[in-house]
């Protein structure tokens, strides 16, 4: 039992001790990725918002999940670029944006709407990933007159009533935002979340997007639990598209079955697999993506 105790001891130290070289390694490249982005900086009245704007056409506002930034809202609707502008901002606390007061998505709706004056842009798709899409949710409840379709991809989902309890913090633990605690719990991450283990090679750097993800933990994700009577979702006057894989086992699609009925003018795209990426789905979302814009064009 000693030198089984002692040959385990001995594996997890090389564990921990490759994992680093690892992190380390890839911490470099995601840096080196990061400043190829062309990025914007604007001051809005509350403070700064970072953001990519690329390409022509109809105007699609990204709007990135937990994790996320500039870069992920970019990436997420970057196929997009040669039939759409993409506005793709780091949401607060998140790669170079402040945040306005709470930083509720309600605020956060309140700085789409500034920057889209600033940019003189009337109207807009917006498109919300994941996380992303409670804000982009409420600014289509806030601000209809600039919306031209709601665009929802495995996307958070509004509840049916107001339940008499919910986790009051939805992300990870705060212990684990960081880039080594995350790159050490990357193999369970198919396991746990369906997605690939080198999708802690896309979340870096963590200290840049900590601050994001605690408020996205304590005030983006439970909004729709914790202000339920904010979300009048059978009153949205926008067209809406939800697009979603059946096996996200991230955003479940439990909630988009039980939601659907809300939303009165639906399109609901699905596909059996695909994790909450989609991935191998992407012709198909391109698809779905034209059919939408089109018709509301």
């Amino acid at each position: 039992m000693k030198k089984i105790l002692i040959v385990g001891v001995i594996i997890l130290a090389m564990y921990f001790i490759i994992q680093g070289i690892r992190c380390c390694n890839d911490l470099g490249k995601a840096k080196e990725k990061l400043s190829s982005y062309n990025k914007i900086e604007q001051e809005l009245s509350y403070g700064k918002i970072t953001y990519i704007d690329k390409g022509q056409g109809e105007v699609i506002l990204s709007v990135h999940g937990i994790f996320g930034g500039y870069d992920q809202a970019y990436e997420n609707i970057k196929s997009r670029v040669e039939k759409n502008r993409i506005i793709a901002p780091s949401r607060f606390g998140y790669l170079g944006s402040s945040i306005k007061e709470e930083g509720t998505p309600k605020q956060q709706a309140i700085a789409f709407n500034e920057l889209l004056d600033t940019l003189k842009i009337d109207k807009v798709f917006i498109l919300g990933a994941s996380a992303g899409g409670t804000p982009a949710i409420r600014f289509a409840i806030d601000y209809p007159e600039r919306v031209k379709g709601l665009i929802l991809f495995c996307s958070a989902m509004p509840v049916n009533e107001k339940p008499n309890k919910y986790l009051e913090y939805q992300a990870p633990p705060k212990p684990l935002l960081s880039n080594y605690a995350m790159y050490l719990i990357s193999p369970f991450m198919p396991i746990a979340m369906g997605m690939p283990a080198s999708t802690v090679k896309d979340i870096m750097p963590i200290a840049e997007r900590k601050e994001g993800v605690v408020l996205d933990g304590e005030i983006t994700n439970p909004d729709m639990e914790r202000n339920f009577e904010e979300y009048p979702i059978e009153e949205l006057k926008v067209p809406t598209l939800i697009v979603h894989s059946e096996d996200d086992n991230v955003a479940s699609f439990k909630k988009v079955e039980a939601a659907k009925h809300r939303f009165p003018n639906l399109t609901l795209v699905t596909f059996p697999d695909g994790g909450h990426m989609m991935k191998g789905h992407g012709n198909e979302v391109n698809k779905a993506l034209d059919d939408f814009i089109n018709k509301l064009k």
